[in-house]
């Protein structure tokens, strides 16, 4: 006989409450810290639930690393004919966005976060918040309905409804302008000295800002350079795999290359991003590195404050984020910053993310002439 058998509901937990999102989101800190290795990020994660007892009987590590495979997270690929688990574009992007949300979460929250705009208003093609009188000329896609239809009743009276030009409002429209950026990161082995670590709330905010950008303004450019003894340019999802090496701090070769990424862009607004927590200690010269690690290198800060001065003739602000508090390197700072007519901000650690974002609108802001 056919029917239908029926049983208790038990719904199985979601949301941000689950335990599967609980320990996903502790999983994507560990991708980061341990450069995307995915085998690597699974046993610290194994360790923490065993000092912390993050799991319980009827969901374990097992479970989470199961469910991990079938939301498409991780796969399974043959490396030099060794099977290795690696992390998929889902899990890149997904580490994307909870950076963003993580270093930039209050501008969710903010009502003009998303204005960035210049000072010429009536022009362009973005709406903004702004209301005013209908004028001739204005197209009817920016009129008001709602601000025009109540101007009406309060005029005329709700009887017998009629609408006059004098009643239309519209909405302005501003000029919006693009900015191409690009953030340079600092991956000298100083970047982990002293038991600190450095180059996981680098990249922290340059994933964040990447997906900012993405997300909100699609028009812009954001490029990643890295440098060490030498500079090269990565991609976006090359980011949570990016690790410290045995280099000193080639600043130079890394503005020689952002500038000329600039170059070749069309827009007038360009900004480069520098991250870093030292001084330079290295130049190329050839084939040959020029090499200084004992205090701060008469030949290598000059090349250094040349380059800030043509970045300055290029209309090229450079903002400088110090991950350090020495006196010495705030003094060099100072100089570059000035030569250059750019800005730079001495944050610890946790204030990185609000820096690189007040300076990022900021600079979409400038007026285009």
């Amino acid at each position: 006989m056919r029917g239908h058998r029926f049983s208790k509901f038990i719904p199985a937990e979601q949301g941000p409450n689950s335990k599967f999102d609980q320990l996903f989101d502790i999983f994507q800190q560990l991708l980061l810290m341990t450069s995307g290795d995915v085998s690597e990020a699974m046993s610290w994660l194994s360790e923490l639930d065993r000092q912390y007892n993050l799991t319980n009987d009827s969901y374990g590590i097992g479970d989470f690393f199961d469910d991990l495979k079938k939301k498409g997270y991780i796969t399974e690929e043959k490396q030099d004919g060794e099977s290795k688990i690696i992390m998929t574009p889902k899990a890149e992007k997904s580490i994307r966005k909870s950076a963003l949300d993580e270093i930039f979460g209050k501008l969710k929250r903010s009502k003009t976060g998303g204005n960035h705009h210049t000072p010429h208003m009536g022009t362009g093609d973005e709406l903004s918040s702004d209301i005013r009188q209908f004028q001739f000329g204005d197209t009817l896609d920016q009129i008001a309905m709602t601000e025009s239809i109540k101007n009406a009743q309060v005029n005329h009276g709700i009887g017998d409804f009629t609408l006059m030009e004098n009643d239309l409002e519209v909405v302005e429209r501003e000029q919006k302008t693009t900015t191409a950026t690009v953030v340079m990161i600092d991956i000298s082995h100083s970047m982990i000295l002293y038991g600190e670590d450095r180059i996981t709330p680098a990249k922290k905010v340059a994933l964040a800002l990447a997906e900012l950008i993405r997300s909100k303004y699609p028009k812009d450019s954001l490029d990643i350079i890295v440098f060490g003894n030498d500079a090269w340019q990565i991609q976006i999802k090359d980011l949570p795999y990016l690790e410290v090496g045995p280099y000193h701090t080639n600043t130079v070769a890394g503005l020689e290359l952002a500038m000329d990424i600039l170059r070749r862009k069309k827009t007038r607004n360009k900004q480069i991003f520098m991250i870093t927590d030292g001084k330079p200690t290295c130049l190329k010269e050839g084939i040959r590195y020029y090499k200084n690690s004992f205090g701060l290198d008469r030949k290598i800060i000059n090349k250094t404050l040349t380059l800030a001065a043509q970045c300055r003739r290029l209309d090229i602000p450079v903002t400088t984020f110090m991950i350090a508090t020495d006196p010495y390197l705030k003094q060099f700072v100072q100089n570059f910053t000035q030569v250059n007519n750019g800005r730079a901000y001495y944050s610890n650690l946790q204030g990185l993310g609000g820096f690189v974002l007040e300076d990022f609108q900021r600079n979409r802001r400038k007026n285009v002439k």
